[in-house]
């Protein structure tokens, strides 16, 4: 018995290998592959990989707008514009505006202005703009806006390739939303912060950690 042990263990071991060396090291097991990312409830396709996500835009639709256009002072007193571009970068798998989502920029405005949006969404994938409660965020779908005429219209079928401008009056102090009014968008991060403050004195904008800046000046009239 002991010889036949002795003789399986020198079939195991090559007979090219010198006396004394170590014998080769197991080869390691194969990485495993990564992990796919969760599927977002949003809902659609492009939103799986954020290096698609501003796939297919049509940039004429912002060609010319910059960060100064984002808040304007308003051709009236009291009034400011707002110009708001969904899916602006790949953050968030494109469920930004202007190119932050989950409330990573805030624009604050005083009570009793008006306040005008033009919304644009460059995407072949519909989204919308509404202004609602940050309770409201948690909805799979949105209420209608918290203040008359604050969101575009059909803001639960939301628009694709094109742009669209709603007006209302910041009447209410407090803290809101302005959201993406398709299903499931707002609980996915698709909004960013609204203030409206009885103690501001103008309207300010805020993006990401940089300061508070104030609105751009008015643009000439046409």
């Amino acid at each position: 018995m002991i010889r036949l042990r002795c003789a399986a263990l020198a079939f195991l071991i090559p007979a090219s290998l010198p006396a004394g060396e170590p014998l080769p090291a197991t080869p390691a097991a194969p990485a495993a592959p990564a992990a796919a990312p969760a599927a977002s409830s949003a809902g659609h396709e492009h939103h799986a990989e954020a290096a698609t996500a501003s796939a297919g835009r049509k940039m004429e639709l912002i060609e010319g707008l910059t960060a100064a256009d984002f808040l304007r002072l308003g051709a009236k007193p009291n009034s400011v514009d707002l110009t708001v571009i969904a899916v602006f970068n790949d953050e968030n798998y494109g469920m930004n505006f202007n190119g932050y989502a989950k409330g990573g920029a805030t624009y604050t405005i005083p009570k009793d202005w008006t306040v005008n949006v033009t919304f644009i969404n460059p995407s072949p994938v519909p989204h919308s703009l509404i202004v609602i409660e940050k309770d409201s965020l948690k909805k799979l779908q949105v209420p209608e806006p918290y203040f008359k005429g604050g969101a575009v219209p059909e803001h639960l079928k939301g628009l694709s390739y094109a742009k669209s401008s709603f007006s209302f009056t910041a009447d209410e102090a407090g803290d809101y939303a302005l959201a993406c009014g398709f299903p499931a968008h707002a609980m996915n991060g698709h909004w960013i912060a609204l203030e409206v403050s009885a103690g501001a004195k103008a309207p300010t904008l805020k993006l990401g950690e940089a300061e508070a800046k104030p609105a751009s000046p008015a643009l000439p009239p046409k």
